[in-house]
């Protein structure tokens, strides 16, 4: 049944969990157990969707990236940057 035990092992379980908790207490445990794997599935489930999205994000990332490159190297190119041993320039030794 499960990993190999019996019925008369799994009533004896549930007999010594009985005594240990008390029969008013069960139910409040059963609804945490209830809770906790809730919670626990779904944050497994929210792993595996990061590990996808993860994916997606470095792809937008790289695309950005070039973009990014793209504008700071025509901002450049519009806007030539001046040599300061330039004779034009105020201030040079020249």
């Amino acid at each position: 049944m499960f990993a190999g035990l019996g019925t008369t092992e799994l009533l004896i379980i549930v007999g010594i969990i009985v005594l240990l908790f008390g029969a008013s207490k069960l139910p409040e445990l059963a609804r945490g157990s209830g809770r906790a794997l809730r919670i626990f599935k779904a944050e497994t489930k929210g792993l595996m969707d990061d590990d996808d999205k993860t994916d997606a994000q470095r792809e937008i990332d790289a695309r950005n990236a070039e973009a990014d490159a793209r504008r700071d190297t025509d901002f450049d190119a519009q806007h030539p940057v001046r040599r300061t041993d330039d004779p034009g320039t105020p201030g040079s030794t020249r």
